[in-house]
C-alpha cells in the first residue's frame, strides 16, 4: 500500500544545480532523492517510479537547513528503517532529518504558508575559511542601519516583479514579505527573509540592492520607486547563491 511520506532534508548546494530536475544532468537534489527512492523499490524487487515534490525550487548553488518534500511510495521499510536507507545512500551532502507517513492530502508546495531564507555575507581583513562556501565575501562593510531602513520599504504585500529574475515570468508577482531581518555579528552580516513565497532570485535581488544601500551607491528611500518601476533593471544585482539558505518552511 502506498504511503505519502514527509520528509525534512538539509543538504549543501554548492555542486548542485538547484533542487529541480534539470536536462542533461543528473545533479540536482531532487534527482538525487529519487534515484535512492527508486533504487529502494528494485532492491524490494520492484522498480518504480518516484516523483519528489519539494516545498520551493531552490537554484543552483542554493542551501537548504530544513526543505520539506513529501513522496509517494510503497514500502515494507518503516519510517525508521526508510529514513536510514536514505542516508545510507544518498551523498554526503544531502541528509534526512526527518521523515513520518503523512495525510494523503498533505502537498509540501501548495500546503505551504510560509518560508524563511537567510542570506549571510561576511567584511572584514581575515577570510573565513571554513564557511567560505556559504558566505559572500564582501569587500567592504555596509551601513547595516542604513539596510534596515531600505528593507522597511521592501515589506508588505506588493508587486516584486523589479526584484524577479525571470524576464518571461507569466504568472502574478505580487506576493506578501512579512519582514526582513538584519543581523550583525563578528563580521558577519545575516539577513532573514520571511513571506509567503519568493519569486526566481527574489531574495538574492532583494539582498543585492540592500547592499547598494549599505554601500551608499542607494538611498533608503529609492526602494518604493525600484517597487512602482516594474521593472528588474531598476532594482540592484543578484548577490551570489552561496550565500542564501532555505531556513524553514512552515505549514
Amino acid at each position: 500500500m502506498k504511503h505519502n511520506y514527509k520528509a525534512i532534508v538539509s543538504y549543501d548546494g554548492t555542486r548542485y544545480y538547484g533542487w529541480e530536475h534539470q536536462p542533461n544532468t543528473d545533479m540536482t537534489i531532487q534527482g538525487k532523492l529519487e534515484t535512492v527512492l527508486e533504487a529502494l523499490t528494485a532492491d524490494e524487487g520492484r522498480r518504480e517510479k518516484i516523483t519528489v515534490i519539494g516545498a520551493g525550487r531552490t537554484d543552483a548553488g542554493v542551501h537548504a537547513r530544513a526543505m520539506t518534500c513529501n513522496f509517494l511510495l510503497d514500502t515494507a521499510c518503516s519510517e525508521e528503517q526508510l529514513m536510514a536507507y536514505m542516508n545510507r545512500y544518498l551523498p554526503e551532502d544531502i541528509s534526512v532529518n526527518d521523515l513520518r507517513i503523512c495525510a494523503d492530502r498533505f502537498h509540501s508546495r501548495f500546503k505551504a504558508q510560509g518560508k524563511t531564507y537567510r542570506y549571510t555575507c561576511w567584511y572584514g581583513l581575515s577570510r573565513p575559511v571554513f564557511d567560505r562556501r556559504y558566505v559572500y565575501i564582501l569587500d567592504r562593510q555596509p551601513d547595516a542601519e542604513r539596510m534596515r531602513r531600505a528593507a522597511r520599504y521592501m515589506t508588505g504585500l506588493m508587486d516584486y516583479k523589479s526584484f524577479c529574475g525571470n524576464p518571461r515570468m507569466k504568472k502574478s508577482t505580487v506576493r506578501a514579505v512579512d519582514s526582513i531581518r538584519i543581523e550583525e555579528s563578528g563580521g558577519y552580516l545575516r539577513m532573514y527573509f520571511h513571506g509567503s513565497g519568493f519569486l526566481q532570485n527574489m531574495v538574492r535581488i532583494m539582498t543585492g540592492t540592500l547592499l547598494e544601500v549599505g554601500w551608499g551607491d542607494r538611498e533608503p528611500e529609492d526602494i518604493p520607486g525600484i517597487l512602482a518601476a516594474g521593472d528588474r533593471s531598476k532594482a540592484g544585482f543578484t548577490a551570489p547563491a552561496r550565500g542564501l539558505c532555505l531556513m524553514k518552511v512552515d505549514y
